[in-house]
């Protein structure tokens, strides 16, 4: 947790807030004035409010793509409700008398919101600004999932390794922030009403807001600048991923003259959709032929020809797809995997994942949501039906809270990764899948095919540099680092020049 990453945080809540104030004041000062318009300015800004937040970056994503841009526009549309309603009730809550007045000594509609009647409305609107502010800064945590970097991924990995004094350092953090705008803000207001509707209180409130995110600008500037010619990663939102990235650029940058930049902590999914395209803002990235093939590409191990192996057939569809490659396989298997408690292991004998077929009626299957949707093969329901498993019931719990859940007992059997070291912390025993439903997720570098043409000046060995790292990490050594880092605590950067230094290869 740095000063740095604050400094991040609060540059996207007042980017965002700046331009939701020169958006909303307008749109409410509108719907006052044109009865039109109101019922459906209200009712957009009304709805906008009710789309989850992490959907709603979704969607901007696909069009504005990873980062900032997509988090200040995701907030923007969050702050609007208080600002504009706001402005609409504290503008038609005017005593009418004044609004007469106005008209008597031959005010035009337009003067006199300008003079009259948006001064004396002032309080109520900055009441509005106000909400928007501190609630933005709850909001932006979810910018970790986009690549908008900030004090949200610090949070999503502390939640994930039960890290509680990291968990309150940055909940603390915002709660500082939120409190110490909302006092600011508060002492503004109080002013704002004393001075009987002075517009130098309402100008000179307004740019203390722009001066503030005029501040953070030129550290926005500096961590974006100087780096179109390097080649480009994003964190991870696993540490295993992690790892394996600040593996790649300590290879890359000590076998070759090019640079590499790893960006803002963000989901695979999303890293997958940051990377393809001509508006691409990623190289390469780690992961996995299974989910090149079920998630990616979204096709099933079913449809692998007899003859071509998962990795061959995900690897040539993804070529001709996305124009993507996968280098050759690690060495390690972060397949899904079935595993139980050691205790409940042991009270009712388990070894396999078909041993769970005569006592499944008395536990409780949890994981992350994701697992329980419909996308997929690789999912609850078809697993279930492929062993022939009829649970008690089961919980979708956030994949940050999965851990700490089975270790309270609120379930008895999960899905997780083969290799994350806090199957480990968790004292958790792993099923052989000895019908083999699960298929093989081997470890390779996913790399853009432009990239290699693209950096050929700097770096024109970059293929074999990435390959390495070839069969060169079992998924016992994935899971031992892993551990390292997740359970240990472990600097990510120590870890991985520790592995490479003992495998000779840096």
């Amino acid at each position: 947790m740095t000063f740095d990453l604050i400094l991040d945080h609060m540059f996207m809540v007042l980017a965002a807030s700046v331009c939701a104030i020169v958006i909303g004041i307008p749109l409410g000062v509108l719907a006052y004035m044109r009865p039109g318009t109101r019922h459906v300015i209200l009712r957009v800004v009304d709805v906008l409010q009710t789309i989850p937040a992490l959907a709603l970056l979704g969607l901007i994503m696909i069009v504005a793509g990873a980062g900032k841009l997509t988090v200040i526009i995701g907030i923007t549309l969050y702050s609007l409700l208080p600002i504009v309603r706001n402005t609409y009730l504290g503008l038609k809550e005017i005593d009418p008398g004044v609004r007469e007045a106005a008209k008597g000594v031959g005010m035009k509609p337009m003067e006199r919101i300008l003079q009259v009647e948006f001064p004396i409305a002032f309080p109520t609107v900055f009441t509005g600004i106000r909400i928007a502010i501190v609630n933005a800064i709850g909001i932006a945590v979810f910018a970790a999932f986009v690549g908008g970097g900030g004090v949200g991924g610090v949070m999503n990995r502390a939640i994930r390794t039960q890290d509680m004094k990291m968990i309150l350092v940055a909940t603390g953090a915002l709660m500082i922030i939120a409190v110490v705008l909302d006092l600011l803000m508060s002492f503004s207001e109080n002013r704002i009403r004393k001075s009987h509707s002075s517009m130098k209180k309402v100008v000179s409130s307004l740019l203390v807001i722009f001066l503030a995110f005029g501040v953070t600008v030129p550290f926005a500037l500096q961590q974006s600048s100087g780096q179109t010619r390097q080649i480009v990663l994003y964190e991870g939102d696993y540490s295993e991923t992690q790892i394996m990235h600040h593996m790649a650029k300590m290879l890359i940058e000590a076998d070759t003259d090019a640079s590499v930049v790893i960006k803002d902590q963000m989901s695979q999914v999303n890293n997958f959709k940051a990377m393809v395209g001509s508006g691409h803002s990623c190289d390469l990235m780690i992961s996995y032929d299974g989910t090149l093939l079920t998630t990616f590409l979204h096709l099933d191990p079913s449809d692998v020809p007899e003859g071509e192996t998962l990795y061959d057939f995900a690897n040539r569809k993804g070529q001709e797809k996305y124009d993507v490659t996968l280098l050759g396989k690690m060495g390690f298997n972060n397949t899904y995997a079935i595993a139980v408690p050691q205790d409940i292991a042991k009270k009712y004998k388990l070894e396999k994942v078909s041993d769970l077929q005569k006592v499944a009626g008395k536990l409780t299957f949890g994981a992350e949501h994701e697992f329980f949707t419909a996308e997929g093969s690789m999912k609850y329901g078809p697993f279930t039906k492929f062993y022939g498993l009829k649970f008690k019931g089961y919980k979708a719990v956030d994949v940050s809270l999965k851990y700490s859940a089975v270790m309270k007992g609120e379930f008895e059997v999960t899905e997780v990764y083969a290799t994350d070291g806090l199957n480990k912390k968790a004292n958790l025993k792993i099923l052989e899948d000895d019908q083999h439903f699960f298929p093989e997720y081997n470890g390779c570098f996913l790399v853009r095919e432009d990239t290699f043409d693209r950096f050929s000046d700097v770096a024109p060995n970059l293929r074999q540099v990435l390959s390495k790292l070839d069969g060169q990490i079992s998924t016992e050594e994935m899971s031992e680092m892993t551990y390292k880092v997740d359970v240990e605590g472990q600097d990510i950067d120590a870890v991985a020049k520790e592995f490479l230094e003992k495998k000779g290869l840096l």
